[in-house]
């Protein structure tokens, strides 16, 4: 009988591990985009002062061993001005491209951008490296969320050429037949700015 016993008790507790496993985990927006971004091989640094975003971006230049980079935001360019690096207003192929984005989409970890970043440009034919600067309060849930943001805020004059970042390593094959020759995999540093 005592046999009986252990085998049920046994039983038991291997069932409410299994519950336990099996139940839900809700994240926080920043938590959820933040695990989704470093899955895909995303670099992410947070930055809680201006001076900090500046030296951070100082740090990725020389690991790097970049020279001079893209950049084509003029608040941006005040942050370049505290480094010593050449700054470029038109892409190329192997200048890193700093820029901001529209939203950052928790749900997917994936970086939402307008022709408001990227112009007329297609992400494939920008650089591979890309450094971009993002602030906390760009966080949405999922891309409808950031599609609704860009319409709200620019109500009457919204921006073209809406796309995303999905992959941030280059050994990920994309296998979805819409992006066939559009690869927006890119070498992706982040910059987040807490701003709530």
């Amino acid at each position: 009988m005592n046999f009986f016993k252990k085998l049920f008790k046994t039983y038991q507790e291997s069932s409410k591990e299994k519950k336990v496993n099996e139940q839900e985990v809700h994240l926080s927006l920043d938590d959820s985009f933040v695990h989704h971004f470093i899955n895909k091989g995303g670099k992410f640094l947070y930055c809680t002062s201006i001076n900090e975003v500046s030296n951070h971006l100082k740090n990725i230049l020389q690991e790097n061993n970049w020279r001079k980079i893209t950049c084509t935001d003029f608040d941006l360019l005040k942050i370049t001005e505290k480094i010593d690096i050449s700054v470029q207003n038109h892409s190329s192929d192997s200048v890193p491209f700093f820029t901001s984005c529209e939203h950052l989409i928790a749900d997917k970890g994936e970086i939402l951008f307008s022709s408001n970043q990227i112009g007329s440009h297609k992400l494939a034919s920008l650089s591979k490296h890309f450094i971009v600067y993002a602030t906390t309060s760009q966080l949405v849930k999922n891309t409808g969320e950031g599609l609704t943001g860009i319409k709200t805020h620019f109500s009457g004059n919204i921006p073209t050429n809406i796309s995303s970042i999905k992959n941030y390593t280059f050994e990920v094959e994309d296998d979805n037949f819409l992006s066939y020759g559009n690869n927006n995999t890119k070498d992706l540093y982040l910059l987040l700015f807490e701003d709530l």
